[in-house]
């Protein structure tokens, strides 16, 4: 019997700014409209931001060391993703993280004493302000996609002209909430980008022990929408990309997965130890394609960005995170009870006598310190 195709299907990759710094402007035409462009300030705004998350990121990993933070997941080497989100994204969209999203989080507009607190362990850290339209970091792994799913539900159910980004690490990709999240979307042809931080490491676990497909972004076939895979290090593409799948979403053309190819430069997380599974060369080899360092070869050569300019964004970056510890190490220890009063909205007999006992003992302590 004769074999008949089916269908046929393909894979988009995007670069526009390679390693050196160069930026190929005639595949950055295809991704404008006629009346857009990409201004000196957009992209010298992109740098800025990439310097600001990155030595948030370093406080947080010194501040970690010193035992003024608690376990800290990094974001060096994929700081282009997320600046290149959180351009593309508007304040009406609704955004969900995995862990490692601290600097979209920052430049949406979290307040970065805010992170360190959360990191820190305080709960206190994981309230977002009202009228912000971010969810609370996920820690399980993939359990945030179909929430995110749920949000675009209920955009398209409530005729809301928004878009959903959900982001995740390529682990993500091997959870089952992954599959279903997309499957359902693809089937209700909800407002939603899925993104996946693609840095190569589910922990120990390299790629090509998650999927034995040629891509992680050919996922989205099965689940009949658009899948495709960026330079995760090219801020430029990553925005681009980002920016046309949110106004499909928005214009109802449903869903797109986005694989952004990227590495973790450090290890997974501060208790974790990345030598024992990746080799020096190849850790070498990916930080000739640091995100940053690719972005400032490009101003240097295109708009004159010169070390002055450099040492004063430092100094202003530095300032500003200075405040952001201070702030967050002046706030007070939380009330004890607190923890007991967000469980459920009416407590059970059994938690109603626990946090009673509880607030026995911290009445008596107190007591005794007053004599």
């Amino acid at each position: 019997m004769p074999k008949r195709i089916l269908e046929e299907f393909k894979v988009e990759w995007f670069q526009l700014l390679d390693e050196c710094g160069t930026l190929d402007s005639s595949l950055l035409s295809p991704l404008l409209s006629p009346s857009e462009s990409i201004t000196k300030k957009e992209i010298q705004g992109f740098y800025e931001s990439m310097v600001l998350i990155r030595s948030f990121d370093e406080k947080a990993l010194k501040l970690q060391r010193m035992g003024r933070l608690g376990t800290y997941a990094s974001i060096c080497g994929q700081e282009a993703i997320q600046v290149g989100c959180a351009a593309a994204l508007r304040s009406s969209d609704w955004f969900f993280p995995a862990f490692r999203e601290s600097g979209l989080s920052i430049l949406r507009g979290l307040p970065m004493k805010t992170l360190y607190q959360y990191w820190s362990g305080d709960e206190r850290g994981s309230v977002v302000p009202e009228a912000h339209n971010d969810f609370p970091i996920a820690i399980p792994v993939g359990t945030h996609i179909p929430h995110a799913v749920g949000a675009a539900w209920a955009a398209l159910y409530k005729k809301d002209k928004i878009a959903v980004l959900a982001t995740f690490g390529d682990g993500a990709t091997s959870k089952g909430d992954f599959h279903e999240g997309l499957n359902f979307a693809g089937v209700f042809s909800l407002p939603v980008v899925f993104l996946c931080q693609n840095n190569q490491w589910a922990i120990s676990i390299p790629v090509s022990r998650q999927t034995a497909a040629s891509t992680i972004a050919q996922k989205a076939i099965a689940y009949g929408f658009p899948g495709i895979q960026v330079d995760g290090n090219d801020v430029i593409a990553v925005y681009l990309v980002v920016k046309q799948a949110l106004e499909r979403a928005r214009r109802g053309e449903g869903p797109t997965f986005i694989e952004c190819l990227t590495y973790r430069l450090n290890d997974h997380t501060t208790a974790d130890d990345a030598s024992r599974y990746r080799s020096e060369e190849e850790v070498t080899l990916w930080q000739e394609k640091d995100p940053m360092r690719r972005l400032r070869r490009y101003l240097e050569k295109t708009y004159d960005w010169s070390t002055s300019h450099e040492e004063a964004l430092q100094q202003e970056v530095n300032a500003r995170i200075s405040t952001a510890v201070e702030e967050y190490e002046s706030v007070g220890p939380d009330d004890p009870l607190q923890m007991f009063d967000s469980l459920f909205e009416t407590l059970p007999k059994d938690l109603l006598e626990q946090r009673a006992e509880l607030k026995r003992r911290i009445e008596k302590e107190q007591e005794g310190a007053r004599h």
